[in-house]
């Protein structure tokens, strides 16, 4: 089997897992659905998560970066859920909450406006294109690792795993994985930065949840729960 076949194989299975992860906060938003309200869920990590996807799908195209469609089809079927979860928060949030996301919304589409104008005119070549367009969505994808980030603090400061869930982790370090596989097969470093990163976060996941799993109380009544970013680097 060829290299090119290979790559397209990684990339299949890069599709399936990071499929798994835009769906994994499906049980929050039935709790939001179940009661009618967002509750004190924010809708921050979903909007930023389309944002995400729409860069990553003009990275995609053909004009920008060729031979790339598995990028296309994991960000476009992320892009829809994400605005499946937008739309559920829109429904159930309040006037002030609504207009936040229509704030948010607006800016995204004249940033991302304001990104394939430039790109496309000012940029001729598809190195040109793909480095702009690249660069933009790996300081995305740096700062979307903040919400792990965030938890890993709590994780240490409560000595408690209990609210960094460990399938999360251990799907984002499989997702990192095979992109970076799939980054190396043809050398492409806008998708290999963001996910050696995602890697590293994951496994310094992993690691603390190995040191503090014997510490926590998992008979803990509290009820609160942390949102984490479930994004897919490529």
């Amino acid at each position: 089997m060829d290299t090119g076949s290979i790559r397209i194989l990684v990339g299949v299975l890069g599709n399936i897992i990071s499929l798994v992860l835009f769906l994994s906060p499906v049980p929050t938003f039935m709790r939001i659905i179940k009661a009618k309200s967002v509750q004190a869920f924010k809708p921050d990590p979903y909007v930023a998560t389309l944002l995400n996807c729409t860069m990553w799908m003009f990275y995609g195209l053909p004009l920008v970066h060729p031979d790339s469609l598995l990028i296309i089809t994991i960000n476009g079927a992320g892009f829809v859920i994400e605005a499946v979860f937008i739309a559920i928060f829109f429904t159930y949030s309040t006037w002030g909450g609504r207009k936040k996301i229509l704030i948010i919304l607006f800016c995204e589409a004249v940033f991302v406006a304001i990104v394939v104008v430039i790109t496309l005119t000012f940029f001729h070549t598809h190195p040109a294109r793909s480095m702009i367009v690249g660069l933009i969505c790996i300081v995305f994808n740096i700062l979307m690792y903040a919400s792990p980030l965030t938890v890993m603090k709590m994780v240490i400061k409560t000595r408690s795993v209990k609210y960094m869930p460990f399938p999360l982790a251990v799907a984002t370090f499989a997702n990192s994985i095979v992109w970076c596989a799939y980054a190396l097969l043809q050398f492409d470093p806008y998708i290999l930065v963001p996910n050696a990163l995602g890697t590293l976060s994951a496994i310094l996941q992993l690691i603390l949840y190995a040191t503090y799993y014997g510490s926590t109380n998992w008979d803990d009544d509290e009820q609160d729960e942390v949102q984490m970013s479930s994004t897919s680097s490529a």
